[in-house]
């Protein structure tokens, strides 16, 4: 946490640069900006089970386009079966 305090006869003007040149020599701002987009990392079972899932629909896929069955319908149907 970064504290600013107003010294005697400073203005508000040169209290803000002050406060952003402490912010930027902290780097809080850059660790913020690097951690925006990354999310928390899947543990090894959710992976896992996320990888089946999509093994089971792409046979499913698979053996329906084999006998010429397969649309959006067929997709939907598909994927309400599986869960």
């Amino acid at each position: 946490m970064i504290n600013v305090r107003k010294k005697d006869k400073e203005t508000s003007e040169s209290l803000i640069r002050r406060f952003s040149r402490r912010v930027q020599q902290s780097r809080i701002l850059m660790q913020a900006r690097k951690s925006r987009f990354q999310g928390e990392e899947k543990s090894k079972t959710k992976k896992r089970e996320e990888a089946l899932y999509k093994i089971k629909i792409r046979k499913e896929i698979d053996k329906l386009k084999k006998m010429g069955k397969f649309d959006d319908e067929a997709l939907k149907n598909i994927k309400k079966k599986m869960n």
